[in-house]
């Protein structure tokens, strides 16, 4: 049989092959027959609204980042090489805790006009100091024990377009349900069957794409057929139609920095959301987070690789955030960044720090609650090489709560996308569906909601919590930021409880109890002794 037979022959109805465009390659499903259009299950939730994830690769030093200068001394000590001159931090309107990085007045603005809100300490419970697991365990949202082959989005979108790819692209969804630049396909768009986004493997050739520039065959035989498998691709590839028709109703944009890579792959967002594409989550990334050494210079900590990255980041997010105010879609679009895992606490003698836990997330965009959420991580007096920063906020709570408020993602679909129930953080703000009130957050952030005693202690403490009533969790972490032990998990009726944490078996030092009730946190340190 020949080649070109054997293609006509063997090419599945359902399935394509990439097109090889200049480095751009597209995964698209072609239109089933009109029985199993008919077999589809009832139509997705009806939204217009976006997310756009950030991902920024190698684990983010969130400390240098957000710095806490409620306990600037303590973080000054546990990182003199590297540490930011408080004198150089960015404030925040309204805040006097708390201030960014001097590379990040983009998002300082942003904070500042009430479109960024910022979430503290945001971890696993037992953290992964690995690259590839922990980049896993954010993606998919698994227990940090526990392997997933499907994604957070993936189960998401699969809730919504349910038998997917069979059937799809259709008149009534005629788009791409995700679209992920600059990066290979990721697990967290990874679906029931298969990954649940088209992918543009590289920005520059976006452009290209558009206007249907290839790559040059060579005039070899394998050359000829290379030529005939883009056509046959090219005919079958609805979706590019639909993005190149999307664009094509965009002549201008606002500026974005030239020489910054994710500042690229956003503008393309701005673009095809503008376009009028119903694609509801994108996924963009930028990398070289993994600062074991020379993070800053040795003559100016305000410089150097991490305010490179940094800057890179904020610039990016300001001009896209500003694109989509002056395109009008800004009632459609949030974004939120996330890395695999933070840094530790104490710098190392590199002038750089190594993997840690728990770090801060940004939410931004037009229509998120702004401001801060959570408490300055605690820092120890004097921290050492394994101190690590006490998770607050489970980060599957940021994707639940942003599922429920920006998506209207029902109490039923909730639970099976996350695969439990996770607690409800004030992140966004969509008439459509029901939000938690931010009240909940403020009423109880001045309050001491969470006590032992004795402090220090030798083996048992007593922990002591005051609950408004409803769901309660209390954990208890070690300075590694793990969860060595789950004291109560349980619906309360509002009051004040008690229970006993026994460190039997523990070694001495640094112990952290969590308080989760519903919207509010709270984490206190405690010192066992030997």
């Amino acid at each position: 049989m020949k080649r070109r037979d054997f293609v006509k022959q063997t090419l599945p109805a359902a399935v394509t092959l990439p097109a090889l465009i200049n480095g751009f390659s597209v995964k698209a499903f072609t239109g089933a027959s009109p029985l199993v259009q008919a077999l589809l299950s009832a139509p997705p939730t009806d939204t217009d609204k976006v997310l756009v994830l950030v991902q920024l690769n190698g684990g983010n030093d969130g400390l240098n980042m957000v710095i806490p200068i409620e306990f600037y001394s303590n973080y000054y000590n546990a990182r003199k090489n590297i540490a930011i001159p408080q004198n150089k931090v960015l404030p925040l309107l309204g805040v006097n805790k708390t201030a960014l990085h001097p590379a990040m007045a983009g998002l300082q603005i942003l904070y500042n006009e009430g479109k960024l809100a910022i979430v503290q300490s945001v971890g696993i419970p037992a953290p992964n100091f690995s690259h590839f697991r922990a980049t896993d365990i954010w993606m998919s949202a698994s227990d940090p024990e526990e392997i997933l082959s499907t994604g957070w989005a993936g189960r998401y979108l699969g809730t919504q377009f349910p038998n997917y790819p069979n059937g799809y692209p259709n008149a009534q969804v005629p788009d791409p349900l995700a679209i992920q630049i600059g990066a290979v396909p990721s697990l967290a768009v990874q679906g029931p069957v298969m990954n649940m986004a088209m992918n543009i493997f590289d920005p520059n050739h976006f452009y290209d794409f558009l206007n249907g520039v290839e790559d040059v065959v060579p005039d070899t035989p394998w050359g000829k057929e290379l030529k005939y498998i883009r056509l046959i691709a090219g005919q079958t590839e609805q979706y590019s139609a639909v993005i190149r028709a999307a664009a094509a109703k965009v002549t201008a944009q606002g500026s974005y920095p030239g020489d910054n890579y994710l500042a690229q792959q956003l503008k393309i967002v701005a673009r095809l959301v503008k376009g009028g594409l119903k694609t509801r989550i994108y996924m963009v990334s930028t990398g070289g987070f993994d600062t074991h050494s020379e993070q800053v210079s040795s003559l100016d900590t305000t410089v150097g690789v991490h305010h490179r990255l940094l800057a890179g980041v904020s610039n990016a997010i300001k001009a896209f955030v500003d694109d989509l105010e002056g395109l009008g879609v800004a009632d459609r679009v949030i974004g939120l960044t996330f890395s695999e895992f933070g840094r530790r606490i104490k710098s190392n003698g590199s002038m750089g720090t190594d993997h840690g836990s728990a770090a801060p997330m940004f939410v931004f965009g037009k229509n998120v609650k702004p401001g801060i959420v959570g408490n300055n991580p605690s820092i120890p007096a004097n921290a050492s090489v394994n101190d690590n920063i006490p998770f607050q906020y489970d980060f599957r709570s940021i994707y639940a709560s942003i599922l429920q408020q920006w998506f209207c993602v029902n109490a039923t679909d909730l639970e099976t996308i996350m695969l439990r129930n996770f607690q409800q953080i004030p992140l966004a703000v969509n008439a459509a569906c029901t939000t938690t009130g931010l009240d909940d957050i403020i009423r109880g952030a001045g309050d001491e909601l969470i006590t032992n005693y004795p402090n220090p202690f030798v083996d048992t403490t007593r922990i002591t919590f005051r609950t408004r009533g409803g769901h309660t969790l209390v954990q208890v972490m070690d300075s590694l930021g793990r969860v060595v032990k789950k004291l109560t998990d349980k619906v309360y009726a509002p009051g004040v409880y008690n229970v006993s944490f026994d460190s039997y078996g523990l070694p001495a030092g640094v112990y952290y109890a969590r308080l989760q009730n519903g919207a509010i946190q709270q984490v206190r340190s405690m010192l066992k002794t030997r």
